[in-house]
């Protein structure tokens, strides 16, 4: 067997999985409920939001829709260094259209892009130019929907670069562009860094949480101000309620594997608070700030694939790679930072070194979902910025 072969691939989840889904949230052992309920999310999910869209999720979430509107864009697996790799491969009807590789980060997966498809592939279509087109390769990473199973230890961030570097190259594309967040954000820097040769520009997303990193990923630099450092402060704190999750899936992830591999509202609770925490704050549910059917394709996707487990397994090892996330290169690179403070900039960028930086108040991590007009309009810039004058 050709392992390197591009082979299509659909999603066809067996009926016995989606009833068994559905049986399981139908005999959810709830927990009591707290003396006090907070209905802000500050002590987690609120069990009776959790109830409700539990509630819909198993009797009127229609995942078959779903599996149809991610089956209407190509899919493929091949394997690339042992591992077996899924991406979606959805070319522009333009010929000249740029091809862009966009990776996703946690808790989300490749559903994350599903709003940008089509504007960026076809951007005549949604009322824009021809040469704003983009041939898009949007990969699961490994552990990560369906490039599973892992095939072995020690896939983290810099193996899944190269892994997707090869991806790029397999497909025939010598010269991408490159977008992602969180942990694709990671990625995508890192391709630019290794490979310059091939990536003719990086654009990453952002939002304000990113503050509460600095004394950890990055240092706090000596010239903010005692206004910014109170901003930088109160996100720090704020982080440290936070990191929880990232906590004991760096460190234990098999304790956590086991919870969520085995119940759906266990899943289903840990992705949500992320998209209620993570999300713009002027949203007071996860619905407020993305799709509910969205938000529960991405974390219908985990559960069907068991990758509670493996994504779990991937931040662990990518907590333990020593691997420094910000690497330098000299290939253009932009910002797309929602739900913002200027003293993100300040911090990251305070002699406007980076000439593309695009501030939003609106939206928050996960940019995609809550905010993809707004993204897909900074993509186009960007890399507008980056094609040769005629």
């Amino acid at each position: 067997m050709n392992t390197s072969a591009i082979r299509p691939f659909r999603i066809e989840i067996p009926q016995a999985d989606l009833d068994d889904l559905r049986s399981r949230l139908a005999n959810t052992r709830w927990a009591d409920a707290a003396p006090t309920e907070a209905t802000d999310f500050s002590r987690g999910v609120p069990l009776s939001y959790l109830k409700e869209l539990a509630t819909y999720w198993g009797n009127d979430f229609d995942w078959r829709a779903q599996e149809a509107r991610l089956n209407s864009h190509p899919q493929f697996r091949t394997e690339i260094d042992g591992q077996t790799i899924h991406f979606l491969h959805v070319r522009s009807p333009e010929p000249d259209a740029t091809p862009l590789l966009m990776t996703h980060g946690y808790p989300g997966s490749f559903v994350e892009f599903l709003e940008l498809i089509d504007p960026l592939t076809n951007p005549v279509a949604d009322g824009g130019s021809a040469a704003d087109a983009f041939h898009l390769v949007i990969p699961s990473i490994p552990g990560f929907g369906f490039s599973t199973p892992v095939s072995s230890a020690g896939w983290e961030v810099a193996r899944t670069t190269e892994a997707f570097a090869e991806l790029m190259n397999r497909l025939g594309y010598t010269s991408y562009g490159a977008h992602g967040g969180d942990v694709g954000a990671g990625i995508t820097g890192r391709l630019a860094a290794l490979h310059p040769e091939s990536v003719i520009g990086t654009l990453v997303n952002s939002d304000r949480g990113s503050l509460g990193l600095a004394g950890d990923q990055f240092p706090i630099p000596d010239h903010l101000t005692d206004d910014e450092l109170a901003v930088v402060n109160a996100e720090r704190e704020s982080w440290k309620a936070e990191r929880g999750y990232l906590d004991l899936q760096s460190h234990r992830p098999e304790t956590i594997a086991a919870a969520l591999t085995d119940s759906p509202v266990g899943q289903l609770a840990w992705i949500t608070e992320k998209f209620q925490t993570w999300t713009n704050p002027s949203a007071t549910t996860p619905d407020e700030a993305v799709n509910r059917d969205h938000l529960l394709t991405n974390i219908t996707l985990y559960w069907f694939t068991r990758t509670g487990a493996t994504a779990a397994r991937f931040l662990y090892e990518a907590a333990h790679s020593g691997l420094n996330w910000l690497a330098p290169s000299t290939v253009p690179a932009g910002w797309s930072v929602f739900n913002t403070d200027p003293v993100l900039r300040r911090m990251m960028d305070p002699t406007h070194q980076i000439p593309f930086w695009f501030d939003h108040k609106e939206g928050g991590h996960f940019a995609a979902m809550e905010a993809p007009a707004l993204l897909t309009d900074d993509l186009r810039t960007f890399f507008r910025t980056l094609q040769p004058e005629v």
